[in-house]
């Protein structure tokens, strides 16, 4: 697995390289801003992307979304030692694959790990709050042009199941449960599962 480390606390990058790489992570590159970030990552293209968010200039999350949206397939984990909702539902929103915090040093390992195979990871304790930080005011769902058998399978993506279990649940085929869930990311302009997780509990819960 090779990432880059991006980070404006220089002392910060060194102990993350020292971290990782004794859990034999490559590390790439280490950069100090967004710029930089941006920069590295069309250069190594690496399988992570591990950055801070708040920094000077163009912050994490504003190199992110210029990342994907070049690189849709990138993958990024924002550390922090910000706990700011803000933040986070901007990180959930914009596609990134992981939030943890800097102080959950333990935890950084395992979830370059987790998100190399795939996997989306965030902190038990940033998780703990989503369901609070997204909820809104509820908004009905034909305000988003969704059927009621869409609804439906937005509340159980929302709820974590899988596409088999989904079909289960509604005595559909796992074929057509993909299907209406490709017609629901389109219809809401998301990209994929966590999007449309993020947007259920957002607008209605």
């Amino acid at each position: 697995m090779t990432i880059i480390i991006i980070d404006d606390d220089k002392l910060v990058c060194s102990a993350l390289k020292r971290i990782v790489e004794a859990e034999g992570v490559e590390v790439l590159a280490i950069g100090y801003s967004g710029e930089d970030a941006l920069k590295l990552y069309e250069l190594y293209h690496p399988d992570i992307i591990l950055t801070d968010i708040r920094m000077g200039g163009m912050t994490g999350i504003e190199s992110g979304k210029k990342i994907l949206e070049k690189n849709p397939m990138a993958k990024i984990i924002f550390l922090t030692t910000f706990k700011d909702d803000e933040y986070i539902v901007k990180a959930l929103a914009m596609g990134a694959k992981g939030y943890i915090l800097k102080q959950d040093f333990e935890s950084i390992a395992p979830a370059l790990k987790a998100v190399n195979t795939g996997q989306n990871i965030f902190g038990d304790e940033i998780v703990s709050r989503l369901p609070k930080m997204l909820s809104k005011e509820k908004k009905g769902k034909e305000e988003f042009d969704l059927t009621e058998r869409e609804y439906e399978v937005t509340e159980l993506v929302a709820e974590g199941f899988s596409n088999k279990e989904i079909a289960s649940k509604l005595y559909l085929s796992e074929g057509t449960v993909r299907n209406y869930i490709s017609t629901i990311l389109e219809k809401l302009y998301l990209r994929d599962r966590t999007q449309l997780a993020i947007f259920y509990y957002k607008h209605f819960v």
